[in-house]
């Protein structure tokens, strides 16, 4: 009996030293925001603040669709305001420093949209850097606004186009929004006359967000690797991730972690899934780390 339990232990002890070697060959987190890092308020959780806060030793890089300035109240809370910031998909790499990394949707491709959106109830919003712009302060803008807790410049998307063509300015990410059967519409006609130029997500079936096909949240994390973090390598990247955007991300790096509440597709390709973000699955999972 004696000779049972010691090996027993003996197991347990090497099963707690696989997973600590495990999780030290980890040595840059990254983690997607909307419906993964945020709970069902849009708010960093307690336990999400204090795992991250507890792990400070690793870099912890936000990756978003989002524009900069809606993730710098994040990394405040967070207290890690000197991590790079990668917003709008990848289309804008931020370090302390400044821009190491930006990718602009060609105004010709804006002007389509514009074009296209005529005689429509569709909102378009228009991002550049930390530049928003809506026609309106609409339902949709304000949905935005509650969302990010920023606030936009209220101009016309004419306006924008012609003075973005003056200072040969593109937008980092274009957002439509509005009626299911407009944005369908939309989606298809777009899908059809510039695939090979933008990206497009379908984020909520009244939502289009628009992007450059050239970047990626994969591409962005290699950009900034080679840039920031010369000594790691992608397999030392912990990402996670719930949504169609973020599915080449996690299978690019070393442990790709869906939320419970992640698109179908997206927990396939995991490498592994956690609890959902309204409980505080990445948390979960950084609680495991050493």
């Amino acid at each position: 009996m004696l000779v049972e339990i010691l090996s027993t232990g003996k197991i347990l002890i090497l099963q707690r030293i696989s997973v600590f070697q495990f999780f030290m060959n980890y040595k840059l987190i990254c983690s997607d925001i909307d419906g993964t890092l945020l709970n069902k308020d849009r708010e960093l959780s307690t336990a999400t603040i204090r795992e991250i806060k507890r792990l400070s030793h690793i870099p912890f890089i936000l990756i978003s669709s989002r524009m900069p300035k809606a993730m710098r109240h994040l990394q405040q809370t967070l207290g890690n305001t000197n991590a790079p910031i990668i917003a709008y998909n990848g289309g804008l790499i931020l370090t302390q420093n400044g821009i190491i990394h930006s990718t602009e949707i060609h105004n010709d491709v804006l002007e389509s949209i514009i074009n296209k959106s005529i005689n429509t109830s569709i909102h378009i919003s228009l991002y550049h850097a930390d530049e928003w712009f809506v026609p309106s302060l609409d339902f949709w803008a304000n949905r935005e606004i509650n969302n990010t807790k920023v606030l936009p410049e209220v101009k016309s998307n004419l306006e924008v186009l012609q003075n973005w063509k003056k200072d040969n300015k593109g937008a980092h990410k274009i957002m439509c929004m509005g009626d299911e059967q407009e944005i369908d519409v939309l989606y298809k006609s777009l899908e059809a006359e510039h695939c090979n130029e933008i990206m497009l997500y379908r984020s909520k079936s009244t939502y289009i967000e628009i992007s450059h096909r050239a970047i990626s949240k994969k591409t962005a994390i290699e950009t900034l690797i080679n840039h920031s973090y010369p000594n790691i390598a992608m397999n030392d990247v912990i990402a996670f991730g719930d949504n169609y955007n973020d599915i080449e991300m996690l299978k690019a790096v070393g442990l790709g972690v869906a939320v419970e509440n992640a698109n179908t597709e997206v927990l396939k390709i995991a490498k592994r899934v956690t609890d959902t973000n309204k409980n505080d699955g990445v948390a979960k999972i950084l609680g495991e780390l050493v």
